[in-house]
């Protein structure tokens, strides 16, 4: 292995550790977020049919995004992937986010320590965002900053 990337596997490794350290997020508790919170989507009536028409195997999108999820609270590097391109061509709107956003604040704030919660919340919204209005650009329907309800 070369120096600069066993020095960058070593901050990496770092990074992990002060943020389970901080936090007390971990890769369990990633997953057993993930898996609850995406229990909750599927059932759920306005965006559990966006998501049950186009997941395939979910036991394949599950472990995908534990990877995304792992590699946005703890920089562990795992999810390779591109988020917009897959989200773009969906039919989501505005309360598809927020109830997505909802949900995920509920699952957050009732399975892990309010520190953690509030990590998890904090960066689920920064994501829908980000989607959001990469969405409503590539649409042409980008019309200035929305005002999101409180999760």
């Amino acid at each position: 292995m070369r120096a600069d990337a066993a020095a960058g596997m070593t901050r990496r490794q770092g990074s992990i550790a002060e943020m389970e350290a901080c936090t007390g997020i971990n890769e369990a508790m990633i997953q057993q977020l993930v898996h609850r919170f995406y229990e909750r989507v599927r059932a759920d009536q306005l965006i559990g049919p966006i998501f049950n028409s186009r997941v395939r195997n979910w036991d394949q999108h599950l472990a995908r995004l534990c990877n995304f999820w792992s590699s946005v609270t703890l920089m562990s590097g795992r999810y390779h992937g591109r988020p917009m391109a897959v989200h773009a061509p969906l039919p989501i709107e505005p309360q598809h986010f927020d109830r997505w956003l909802q949900l995920f604040a509920q699952t957050a704030r009732e399975m892990c320590p309010p520190s953690a919660a509030q990590y998890f919340i904090e960066r689920a919204q920064r994501i829908a965002d980000s989607l959001e209005l990469g969405i409503a650009a590539r649409r042409g329907e980008l019309h200035g900053p929305r005002v999101r309800p409180l999760p």
